[in-house]
């Protein structure tokens, strides 16, 4: 199973608006080159990402064959409370990559 690598600050005041970077370890595979024995490899990449804060959507988004391996995510959100992130990473053959982030007000 991909371990993914997330950073986040571990403590942060209420209204900050935080930047969040995520990296996933996933042999990416688009569907289209073959093998040794002229066999077409079949596809399999991360399809769809998430992130939930306490249960709420953050940031999610479809992702197509042209995204190379190890997705990288970095994006914003405004944290008004303590609580956890969510992330989640959903592959072709239904495989999913999940880790949670727990985010403290200073």
């Amino acid at each position: 199973m991909a371990k993914p690598r997330i950073k986040i600050p571990k403590k942060v005041a209420a209204g900050d608006v935080i930047t969040i970077k995520t990296l996933v370890s996933h042999k990416m595979e688009s569907g289209q080159r073959k093998d040794k024995e002229g066999k077409v490899i079949p596809r399999k990449i991360i399809n769809k990402f998430t992130c939930e804060f306490n249960g709420s959507s953050v940031f999610s988004c479809d992702i197509d064959p042209a995204v190379a391996a190890n997705p990288y995510f970095e994006f914003k959100a405004k944290v008004e409370e303590a609580g956890t992130f969510k992330f989640t990473w959903v592959d072709d053959d239904g495989e999913v990559i999940e880790s949670e982030k727990e985010v403290a007000l200073s």
